[in-house]
């Protein structure tokens, strides 16, 4: 409890903690199983839910004031990637009216087969994530690609979005041009790379595995059903509709060049955007300045004569982003009045005093993260908020920072887009046009790497310590280069380290 002038503020009960969220999860429930179609959107209990939190901290003694300004801190945090959000409308728009994602389907759909799709797919997928660092762009453009070249191969769309979701979000982890990697590195105070090397513990592995899943699903493809007029059918409208020189696949290899000169986020998106549409001036006869601005700002209205063609590149314009950018304002907002009311403190506040076990530890963050995305609405809160409630924990336990870091998006990340009320849930399922409950089963790489990371921990295996000691998945502990952290931390996690191995309760350095 804490006296601000007048005004004494507290925690709110642990009834009232709940309040806001319960009240949100209850009105999502009704919304998207009980509403008959009447309304099918998380705004509106979104809008409730804020009410409620401000609500509740108008009760434990924050003013209207108080609240607002935590909800306009959370906002402001956020802005950049709503620009950057709807900076990837053009980029979208831009890359259907050049050609680009046209060619990418027409190629795709002559080389790929249906057994080689899935993994071939996912590979490619995680290749261009990685060079522009955003899961987003990828299944914004080349995804996007992909969904329609599933079609014309009698791939299921579901398992498609499934595979396409785990090619952009390995990438976007393995990539050091992240918003979610350097926020997660930033928030645990250790290095970027330090952090990066941590997430191919476990997202690598992952990875694999995935890949041989995807392997054995394209196997048993029944070829027998696959109607290959659908892909011709595909191929043709293309041909006739836009010029496929192969060099219009080139503003994708601006995208990669952009990230590896490190340009700046929205600046990247930016000069994508300008290339797709001098391709288009170019190469598709695009003259009209006014119909450009159209394109841009409301989306390519295609009409080849061809369903999934029309359906397929029918996305994009800024306009079309909107709706997304709504429900992240409001997704944020209720985040930063939750935190701003205290509920985040008085919920797991009290948790960590009662772990003692790397394992238990690990499974604390990753519920804390998963808790705050779906309760928060937002990745971000999902690796910011459990960061400094847990950190000086990992320290106790002689832990590297970059365990942390590699904990927090395990589940933080990787398992936001599973809720269709989140922005990055939102934003996924508007690209892939299904529910991420639908698709999410088959995101083996999103769905399996907290599972892989919290197994392994609780085994002991798969763990970064503090003096830079590594303990393999088969058990044995390497001396590697110590991980960042900020300086009396390091300290304090050595002289544990140090103590937990003289009480035999952490592995010693194989020699």
């Amino acid at each position: 409890m804490k006296n601000d002038g007048q005004k004494t503020v507290r925690l709110p009960s642990i009834v009232e903690a709940f309040l806001p969220i319960i009240t949100m999860v209850c009105l999502m429930v009704y919304v998207f199983n009980f509403s008959d179609g009447g309304y099918d959107a998380a705004h509106m209990p979104l809008v409730i839910a804020i009410c409620v939190a401000c609500i509740v901290g108008g009760i434990c003694g924050h003013s209207f004031s108080d609240m607002l300004e935590g909800i306009i801190e959370r906002l402001t945090a956020t802005l950049e990637a709503i620009l950057i959000l709807l900076t990837v409308g053009l980029l979208i728009s831009s890359f259907m009216i050049s050609g680009t994602i046209p060619a990418v389907i027409y190629y795709g759909l002559k080389l790929l087969t249906p057994q080689l799709f899935l993994p071939v797919g996912c590979m490619l997928i995680a290749v261009v994530s990685l060079a522009c660092g955003s899961s987003w762009t990828a299944t914004g453009t080349i995804g996007i690609a992909f969904m329609t070249i599933g079609v014309g191969l009698g791939i299921s769309p579901a398992l498609t979005a499934g595979m396409v979701i785990s090619g952009a979000y390995v990438g976007d982890k393995f990539s050091p041009l992240s918003d979610t990697t350097n926020l997660a590195s930033g928030v645990s105070g250790t290095g970027l790379f330090d952090h990066v090397t941590a997430m191919v513990s476990t997202t690598g592995p992952v990875f694999i595995i995935s890949l041989i899943l995807y392997t054995i699903l394209g196997s048993r493809i029944d070829v027998v059903n696959y109607d290959p007029s659908i892909a011709q059918g595909i191929e043709d409208s293309l041909a006739a509709n836009f010029n496929l020189n192969p060099l219009v696949l080139l503003p994708i290899a601006v995208i990669v060049a952009v990230c590896i000169l490190r340009v700046p986020g929205l600046p990247g998106v930016i000069i994508s955007v300008v290339t797709g549409v001098l391709f288009a001036v170019i190469f598709q006869g695009h003259h009209n300045v006014a119909e450009i601005f159209s394109v841009l700002h409301y989306g390519p209205s295609v009409e080849t004569g061809n369903e999934f063609v029309d359906k397929a590149l029918a996305k994009g314009g800024m306009d079309h982003q909107m709706w997304t950018v709504n429900l992240i304002l409001l997704a944020v907002s209720f985040g930063g009045a939750l935190e701003k009311c205290g509920s985040v403190e008085r919920i797991f506040g009290n948790v960590k005093h009662k772990i003692h076990t790397v394992g238990g530890l690990v499974f604390a963050t990753m519920l804390t993260s998963i808790f705050c995305d779906a309760a928060m609405c937002d990745q971000f809160l999902g690796i910011g908020v459990p960061a400094p409630l847990y950190d000086n924990k990992y320290d106790e336990l002689g832990l590297a920072r970059n365990m942390l870091s590699r904990t927090l998006e395990d589940a933080g990340t990787l398992w936001a887009c599973m809720f269709p009320w989140t922005a990055c849930g939102a934003y996924q399922s508007g690209i892939l046009g299904m529910n991420p409950f639908v698709y999410f089963p088959f995101a083996f790489v999103n769905l399996l790497n907290p599972i892989y990371a919290c197994l392994t921990a609780f085994m002991g295996r798969n763990i970064f310590w503090a003096d830079g000691a590594y303990t393999n998945v088969f058990g044995k502990t390497t001396m590697r280069k110590a991980a960042k952290a900020p300086e009396e931390a390091h300290k304090y996690a050595l002289a544990q380290l140090e103590k937990l191995r003289a009480e035999g309760k952490a592995p010693k350095v194989n020699a």
